[in-house]
């Protein structure tokens, strides 16, 4: 109710502007039907994916453990962020439309944000988790006990909802003069700071970027987490183990590199530069932040994790057998 009213409260600040016109790949009928197929197989990757994932790890209980708590937490996450921009951008472009509605645009920005900042929280509980996993493996039990991973994962969601909250409240309580065309395909605060017509956008923007510096910091956490790890792995004396450590590890920090470094590129980029060139760098890099790691990260967290891959094995020959009215022996 409370977000409800401060939606309704921007939108009688907003100029009575009703809804907002989003930004289309392309104006051939051929390439906007391109994009929707392309965005649909994507979105369906990232749903099986996540939701094999999800499953496999909530039916095996072998795999409740700390590590396998957080990575459902992040498919849950990626699930919903992937579900925030993807079906509306497809949704226009199969019916050849740009239009959002003020609060539909409202409710996107809030949950985009919340969602991606609880992951780039979670992210930064992860690394800490495989740290204290790898670099001090006597203490894990009493670091990591069933309480304290339930107080990280609410602490990191929790401050998701409070980002959210502080941004959408921000950004929506603002002036917009400037018509009501955003220059992306979902509705993006940078791209809604631009249609602001004062200087009380610079509000949103000093608060943007306080939460791009406290980013960076959890990013900094991550790095420094991660070179411990890679510090101990390179004393282990089976080069065998080193090369399975490294092989996991280095695809987790890739994708977690591209999610903050596209991140930050796109909102501290000063909102009064814009040529042709620059919106179609904007388009890249919303798609790579947005779009490309929830469809990535359950194969870059599993592909190389034996634990997950033979619980989803069991899983399906367990729902083989089951489909056959026999179940399996053991």
């Amino acid at each position: 109710a409370v977000l409800t009213n401060t939606f309704t409260l921007g939108m009688s600040n907003s100029s009575s502007i009703t809804q907002f016109l989003l930004l289309v790949f392309a104006d051939r009928r051929e390439l906007q039907l391109l994009h929707f197929w392309l965005f649909l197989g994507i979105y369906l990757a990232a749903l099986l994916g996540n939701g094999l994932v999800l499953t496999t790890v909530a039916c095996d209980h072998h795999l409740h453990t700390p590590m396998y708590f957080f990575l459902l937490n992040l498919s849950l996450l990626d699930l919903g962020s992937i579900s925030t921009n993807v079906p509306k951008a497809m949704a226009n472009s199969l019916w050849d439309t740009r239009a959002i509605s003020y609060l539909g645009c409202a409710a996107q920005v809030f949950l985009f944000v919340f969602l991606m900042s609880t992951e780039c929280f979670l992210l930064t509980v992860m690394a800490y988790d495989r740290y204290v996993a790898i670099c001090q493996p006597l203490h894990y039990g009493t670091l990591l006990g069933s309480r304290a991973c339930v107080h990280l994962a609410a602490a990191a969601w929790g401050s998701g909802f409070l980002t959210a909250v502080l941004h959408t409240a921000n950004t929506f309580s603002l002036p917009l003069c400037q018509g009501n065309a955003v220059d992306q395909f979902f509705c993006e605060i940078p791209q809604i700071l631009k249609l602001s017509c004062s200087d009380a956008y610079l509000r949103e923007v000093g608060v943007l970027a306080v939460s791009v510096c406290f980013t960076f910091g959890c990013f900094v956490f991550i790095l420094l987490s991660y070179g411990q790890i890679f510090r101990a792995v390179l004393r282990v004396p089976s080069e065998q183990g080193r090369h399975k450590a490294f092989s996991t590890c280095l695809p987790h920090l890739a994708v977690v590199s591209l999610f903050v470094s596209t991140g930050m590129i796109a909102y501290l980029k000063p909102p009064s530069i814009s040529s042709t060139s620059l919106d179609l760098l904007d388009l890249v890099v919303a798609v790579l932040y947005s779009v490309v790691p929830p469809a990535l990260n359950p194969l870059i967290y599993s592909v190389r994790n034996q634990e997950l891959k033979d619980a989803v094995q069991k899983l399906r020959t367990r729902s083989f057998f089951s489909k056959q009215g026999n179940p399996p022996q053991g």
